[in-house]
């Protein structure tokens, strides 16, 4: 029951999160961001580890493992974010999550990395997709994992460092990237 209790909590702290950003509006994040790399990777190690209570079930990988199973041409990269995050910055080659659902079948065999930010919403996903007959795993702290890494992330026009954090609750990319929310 208290698993219950926690990712009850967890989703109202992401559901206040969800409040911020609406009352914050769009663009540029500025204010919530430590300076201090050490302290943002721990930031984002936290959460991660604090949203995978909610599904401890749900295989991983890490993000230099996924970074070296793509370089082998072995995974399939699945953003599982809206359009409008997805615009912004997204993994190499990846694909949404509506082109995954319209062909499920053809990724039978394949391993499939889910993504998102920092791996609440892939993580619920993947666990919602268990006991479909395909292998998906989330992203351990999703996209802010993937870069924290060294990992390049893209958009249409090419490599960027331009990164959507969904909130202010989650602007902890590494130092040199900007911020969008």
């Amino acid at each position: 029951m208290k698993m219950r209790e926690s990712c009850g909590q967890m989703r109202l702290f992401w559901a206040l999160g969800i409040l911020a950003w609406l009352v914050g509006g769009t663009g540029s994040v500025k204010a919530m961001t430590p300076l201090n790399n050490q302290y943002r990777e721990e930031a984002v190690r936290q959460l991660y580890q604090n949203y995978k209570k909610c599904f401890p079930e749900v295989p991983e990988v890490s993000p230099k493992e996924a970074m070296q199973l793509v370089q082998e041409g072995r995974v399939v990269l699945l953003d599982v974010r809206p359009a409008a995050e997805r615009s912004v910055s997204r993994l190499p080659g990846a694909i949404s999550k509506t082109e995954f659902l319209n062909g499920q079948e053809s990724y039978r065999g394949k391993t499939i990395i889910a993504y998102d930010t920092i791996g609440y919403r892939s993580g619920l996903f993947v666990e919602e997709m268990r006991g479909k007959g395909l292998n998906l795993v989330n992203l351990e702290e999703g996209l802010l994992g993937w870069l924290r890494a060294g990992g390049k992330i893209y958009d249409d026009r090419g490599e960027t460092r331009r990164v959507h954090v969904y909130g202010p609750m989650w602007n902890y990319a590494p130092a040199g990237c900007e911020t969008v929310r």
